[in-house]
């Protein structure tokens, strides 16, 4: 492989990624889909074309990398610890700042509360577009396998 699966990311590379992930039909097929291989594989397509040569499996650590990241010190600032930081942390909050984030606080005895199964299983009325190659998310399997985990 010619990127090198151990080649650390620069910062136009990183750049990059940010700007396809910040597209809002990127975001919304991100944003609750467990199986996202097919985007993945259309974002290192998009690197591709921006001169930035990554495969799939690397672009989908480092988004997960990069969110961890930005979670934990996100955690940190509304903890009230203001010294914790990280690069393209501002950048990474305009993507995630209104993504909704599911607490363990706010679950008992491993069940949802009766706020987030509504949230998890209410329909969406918005329509998602597709992006071209990628599969898109079955809903009402999604809800069914929430609902089987979480009863």
């Amino acid at each position: 492989m010619e990127s090198g699966a151990g080649k650390h990311w620069t910062e136009e590379e990183v750049k990059a990624l940010l700007s396809v992930w910040s597209e809002k039909n990127i975001r919304k097929q991100l944003h609750g889909t467990l199986r996202n291989k097919g985007i993945f594989i259309y974002i290192a397509k998009r690197l591709q074309e921006l001169g930035v040569c990554r495969d799939w499996k690397q672009c989908r650590a480092k988004y997960k990398n990069l969110k961890y990241e930005y979670r934990t010190v996100k955690y940190a600032h509304n903890s009230g610890d203001v010294t914790k930081s990280m690069k393209f942390f501002h950048d990474l909050d305009a993507i995630l700042r209104y993504e909704p984030v599911t607490q363990l606080a706010g679950e008992e005895n491993g069940r949802c509360s009766e706020t987030e199964t509504q949230l998890n299983t209410s329909p969406t009325t918005d329509s998602t577009q597709v992006l071209p190659g990628v599969e898109a998310p079955v809903r009402g399997r999604n809800v069914k396998l929430r609902e089987a985990l979480f009863l």
